[in-house]
């Protein structure tokens, strides 16, 4: 006598947990922001999960950071008051918490650059400790300043110089293309020559790609 074989298929609405995957929960932080955003009045509870990305447990912190990096490309002026907690948020040990800050701090400041400015201390503290991703995103952050005024230029100069000069390969490329437009004068001079400086010590793909957005030949050695 044979026994039937349980069927290990979900069905219509399970996740796929019973077949020992993981729940994927971009779909559950999708709902909850547009059911923020479908609110009268959304800012309680988006200032609750910004309190909760950076205070909460940490799968609740992984999720709420997840709403807020839905509304960030939904409408990021709803999280333009949780600027601290982002600022504190770029170097946190939450890599999910790192990202939505990477995210949230470039779009705060092109929208509300005054408010991103008054965090500029723990920022510019932050950039040596952050990973990566809090490191691409503090460049956008500090570049995005600088366009929006030439006055952020002088203070941010030093920590944008430093990111040019440690930089591997392909994110000299990535950087250069954004910070190099956003100075202006002396400024953007010598973040040029850093730059350049640095073109003949990366891979040749990426030294070639930084001398034509710079309109340069590479020297003739390095070739």
């Amino acid at each position: 006598m044979t026994t039937k074989k349980k069927s290990t298929k979900s069905t219509p609405g399970q996740t796929g947990a019973a077949e020992g995957k993981p729940v994927k929960k971009g779909g559950g932080a999708s709902a909850i922001a547009r059911k923020i955003l479908s609110d009268e009045n959304p800012q309680s509870k988006i200032a609750e999960h910004g309190e909760t990305m950076m205070e909460g447990p940490r799968t609740a912190a992984t999720q709420s950071a997840r709403v807020l990096s839905e509304l960030v490309n939904e409408k990021p002026e709803l999280i333009v008051p949780l600027v601290s907690k982002f600022a504190k948020g770029i170097s946190s040990s939450n890599k999910r918490v790192v990202q939505t800050s990477a995210e949230a701090l470039p779009a705060i400041a092109r929208i509300a650059p005054a408010r991103v400015a008054r965090q500029l201390e723990v920022l510019k503290s932050s950039f040596q400790e952050a990973n990566e991703v809090g490191k691409d995103g503090l460049v956008k952050t500090f570049a995005a300043l600088c366009t929006a005024s030439v006055a952020y230029q002088k203070r941010l100069e030093p920590v944008l110089t430093l990111a040019l000069s440690k930089a591997d390969g392909k994110t000299l490329l990535a950087w250069s293309q954004i910070v190099l437009p956003a100075l202006k004068g002396e400024p953007h001079a010598r973040a040029r020559a850093v730059v350049e400086g640095r073109l003949n010590l990366i891979p040749r793909s990426y030294a070639q790609q930084i001398a034509d957005f710079l309109g340069i030949k590479l020297r003739l050695r390095y070739r």
